[in-house]
């Protein structure tokens, strides 16, 4: 990349690197000074990237780092940037605000969709009053659909929703998110938002050839990856589940927590390029269902305490959370989790988290409603390593 082309942008959408110059124009579709009117027509970059068949209007090149363009065949002025590379729309202020990839991978059943709706819920409610930030939807694709098709089943409903399917074919739009707290300068507070890009992969899309590039594409410009691990998919954690929990079918050597945590790794390492460096990538490991396993932890563990709640994130008590799911990882599945994770990662953490509180039904049923445990802290330790949160302890008595 040329360096005079200024620092590199990462489309939301696509995940696509390119400077911001290179934002390209899509014409309004009105009429000219001359009363033309450019024709529509179907897009097929969004179709190859997004699966989304649109007649649009054209889309043109222009600079990128000025606000508005004129169309070369109709002469209207136009306001509407999008990708250079899938011509998806750009949110607000796109390249003027901080962008934040944050990865999200999981087995199949680990709980990925459940987990990031949980998570956006309690970013717009109970973790936005305890940081006084607002979080809400970045662009109407995300605005329309994650109330109806996320939100309202789960917690209106009380049903599960459906597990990723494959990205093979058309991608899945990522949901887009932006989170906006207060910074203080000399003038007083001011607004710091950060855009916010989640793209719920399927773990057996990291080894399909016909969508692996999506994938690593995502995962080269991720600043922060979250990886769910089901601990009820390890024998040690099958074997010290409560009583009447439901237990995931036993699933194929490749599907197994380890191996898809290599097949992440993998990908990582084609992007670092480097084989005898640590991958620089902070990535949260998270054991999921955790609310099936806690009568296997000590009365004075730490996933006993109730959940942090001081405007900052706790690291203390994290470190204590990490020393926890470390041990546990070694009890339920091995050492090989946790020898893979410390020789090939120099930013890693362990979280333990229970997105529902409780086992659901046999019929995909959520019984006493939602009930979260600690599913915000891997996003928050991600947020504090990029600076967004701060970081403190909370003082504890000796045990």
């Amino acid at each position: 990349m040329n360096p005079w082309d200024g620092p590199r942008l990462v489309c939301p959408y696509c995940y696509s690197a390119f400077p911001e110059r290179r934002i390209r124009f899509r014409c309004l579709g009105r009429p000219g000074p001359s009363g033309e009117i450019c024709p529509t027509a179907e897009d097929q970059a969004l179709r190859n990237h997004l699966g989304r068949r649109e007649r649009l209007p054209p889309v043109f090149e222009a600079n990128g780092r000025r606000p508005r363009a004129v169309c070369p065949a109709c002469s209207g002025t136009t306001d509407r940037k999008v990708c250079a590379v899938c011509h998806a729309r750009m949110p607000v202020n796109f390249g003027r605000m901080r962008g934040r990839t944050i990865a999200l991978v999981g087995a199949r059943d680990a709980g990925k969709t459940v987990f990031m709706t949980v998570l956006i819920h309690e970013l717009r409610n109970r973790v936005g009053d305890r940081f006084d930030a607002s979080v809400g939807g970045s662009d109407d694709h995300t605005r329309h659909r994650f109330g109806p098709d996320y939100e309202s089943p789960l917690y209106e409903e009380g049903r599960l929703l459906q597990g990723t399917r494959r990205a093979a074919g058309a991608a899945r739009a990522p949901l887009l998110f932006r989170f906006t707290g207060q910074r203080r300068g000399p003038a007083g507070p001011r607004p710091r938002h950060t855009l916010l890009s989640f793209f719920d992969t399927a773990g057996e899309d990291l080894s399909d050839e016909e969508s692996v590039e999506t994938n690593l594409r995502y995962l080269n410009n991720a600043d922060g990856v979250i990886v769910l691990l089901d601990p009820l998919q390890m024998d040690g954690g099958r074997l010290a589940a409560a009583a009447g929990t439901r237990l995931p079918l036993p699933e194929g050597p490749e599907n197994q927590p380890v191996h898809m945590l290599e097949r992440v790794t993998d990908l990582l390492m084609r992007r670092e390029g480097r084989p005898n460096r640590l991958i620089g990538v902070p990535i949260a490991v998270c054991l999921t269902k955790l609310d099936a396993l806690r009568a296997e932890m000590d009365e004075g563990s730490p996933l006993h305490r109730p959940q942090p709640g001081a405007p900052f994130f706790d690291e203390s008590d994290s470190q204590d959370v990490h020393a926890q799911i470390q041990q546990l990882l070694h009890r339920w599945d091995g050492p090989g989790i946790d020898h893979h994770v410390r020789n090939h990662y120099r930013n890693a953490r362990y979280f333990g988290v229970s997105a529902l509180g409780g086992t659901p039904t046999g019929d995909n049923r959520v019984r006493g409603g939602v009930r979260p445990y600690r599913v915000a802290d891997p996003f928050l330790w991600l947020l504090s390593e990029f600076g967004v949160v701060p970081s403190g302890s909370v003082p504890r008595p000796p045990p």
